[in-house]
C-alpha cells in the first residue's frame, strides 16, 4: 500500500508545484493573461504555457527519481520553477529585435514554439542537475 500512497503524494506535489508555477508565470506576464488569451484560442501563448507545464514536470520526474523523500521533491520541484522564470526572463532579455511577451500575445506561433523548446530543454538540464 506505501507505494499507492507515495505515487498519490508525489502527484499532489506536482499538480502543486505546476499551479503554482504557472501563477508566477501569470504574475510575470503584465500584457496579457494566459488563460485569457488561450480562451481567445491564441496558440502561441497555448505552446507557451505547454512547454512550462512540461518542463516543471521534468524537473519533477528527475526530483522523484533521485530525492529520498516527499519534501526533497517539493524543494527541488520549487528551485525548477525558480529556474525555469530565470530562463523565460533571460529568454525575453537576449531576444533584442523583438519582445518575446508581445509577440506571444500577438499569437507568433513561431515564438511560442521556441518558448515551449527553452522551457522544455533547460528542464532536461536542471532535471539532470538534481543529484
Amino acid at each position: 500500500m506505501e507505494p499507492f500512497l507515495a505515487t498519490l503524494g508525489y502527484f499532489v506535489i506536482a499538480v502543486i508545484v505546476i499551479v503554482i508555477g504557472l501563477l508566477v508565470f501569470e504574475w510575470l506576464t503584465r500584457q496579457y493573461k494566459d488563460w485569457d488569451e488561450v480562451k481567445k484560442g491564441n496558440q502561441a501563448v497555448a505552446m507557451s504555457i505547454s512547454g512550462k507545464i512540461i518542463g516543471i514536470c521534468i524537473v519533477l520526474s528527475f526530483a522523484i527519481y533521485h530525492s529520498f523523500t516527499v519534501w526533497d521533491t517539493l524543494i527541488w520541484g520549487a528551485y525548477g520553477v525558480f529556474l525555469q522564470m530565470i530562463a523565460y526572463l533571460l529568454f525575453e532579455m537576449l531576444t533584442r529585435k523583438f519582445s518575446v511577451e508581445t509577440q506571444l500575445k500577438a499569437n507568433n506561433t513561431a515564438v511560442g514554439i521556441i518558448s515551449m523548446g527553452v522551457s522544455i530543454g533547460l528542464a532536461f538540464v536542471i532535471g539532470a542537475s538534481i543529484t
